[in-house]
Formats: structure tokens, sequence, C-alpha cells
């Protein structure tokens, strides 16, 4: 599982891509360039804190919606929470998954990614981007990004790994924080993991 995370981080990197770009082309026409870096950049293939904090910052962020991400994360708790909880909520998120995606990182070592055609309508507004990791001596593995369209281009709001919700995995664990102290309650639980550097880790 934290091989296969550490794609999350190689497919979005910002590009001299315009916002019309289809979401499968924008996907692979930046892989093949992040690859290169991570592959030429000794520092984050070795899990330099500060290059991989930098990658994260420049290449990751501004192609996820983390507001979405949240809002599936946290379900039915999301409508019951002020705007003031919510823009806290997904801060700490967002921070929290930053750290998953920068311990992943360091551990790509040359999989290798193949994408299947996309299955959408010109007018789609959410898609599935999907596609296949392969490693030598492993199971091949189903790779696939949910993204939505918006003003500023196609964002991601959910990755799934052989099927299973990466952000969808943190919805149990939110709701018994929430029925057990509220939601200021799971806001500091998270704002405590993210000063300890804790992250969550997936099964698998």
């Amino acid at each position: 599982m934290k091989a296969l995370l550490s794609f999350l981080l190689v497919l979005f990197a910002p590009a001299a891509f315009g916002q019309a770009t289809a979401p499968d082309v924008l996907v692979k026409g930046i892989t093949d360039d992040v690859i290169q870096i991570i592959r030429k950049d000794k520092e984050i293939r070795s899990g330099n804190p500060r290059r991989i904090a930098e990658l994260v910052e420049s290449k990751i962020l501004p192609h996820f919606s983390f507001a979405r991400m949240t809002q599936i994360a946290m379900a039915v708790n999301w409508r019951r929470a002020t705007p003031e909880q919510r823009k806290a909520l997904t801060e700490q998120f967002k921070t929290l998954l930053v750290r998953t995606y920068s311990n992943a990182l360091t551990a790509y070592r040359d999989q290798v990614i193949v994408f299947k055609p996309l299955r959408a309508r010109p007018d789609d507004v959410e898609v599935t981007v999907r596609s296949e990791i392969k490693q030598k001596g492993a199971q091949s593995v189903a790779l696939d990004y949910d993204m939505e369209k918006t003003p500023e281009g196609w964002k991601v709001f959910d990755v799934k790994v052989g099927g299973v919700s990466l952000i969808t995995t943190y919805r149990e664990d939110f709701a018994g924080q929430v029925r057990e102290s509220g939601i200021d309650g799971l806001i500091k639980v998270l704002a405590e993991k993210n000063r300890s550097g804790e992250t969550k880790k997936p099964a698998g």
C-alpha cells in the first residue's frame, strides 16, 4: 500500500496544461515528467523531509479538492458542522493527507503505471481516471482517481487502491470521534496528530 500511495504524488504536478485539458490526458502528460524528477532527485529518494515537503506543496496541493475530500470523510457530520468547523476540518485533514503522501513518496521504486481508456461524455463534470500499477514480482493493482471539473480545472476528490477508497478509510474513525467528543473534539484530535507527525496507515 505504501508503495502504491506514492503514485498520488507522481501523477499530479502543475504543468503547462490548459484547464480544458481532458483529465486522463492531464494525468498521463504529467506522469512522465514527475517520475523523471523523482528518479533524478536523490534527496527525495533518500527521504529528505525538506525536498519532499517542497515537492508536495508545489506539485500536489493544487490538484486535489481537499474540501470535497473532507466532506466525503465526514459523511453526514459535514452537514452538522459550522462554516468555521468545516474550514478547520479541511485544513487539518489536508495536513494529515499531505503527511501521508509525503511518507509514501520515498517508497517509489520504478513501478509502471498503465492507463485505461477514459469512459466519459464531453459534458461530464465528474469522471474516473482508471489505471493499473504493475511491479515486477507482484500482482497488478488497480489505482483509480475520481476527479471533478472545477473553475480551476480538474481536481482529484478521491483515490481508490484495489477498489478501496483511501478517503473513506477515515470515515469510521471520524464518525467515532464525533460520537465521542463532537466535531470540535475531532478537530482537536487531528491537530494533535498533525503536530506529532502521526498519519493513518491504511491496510494493505
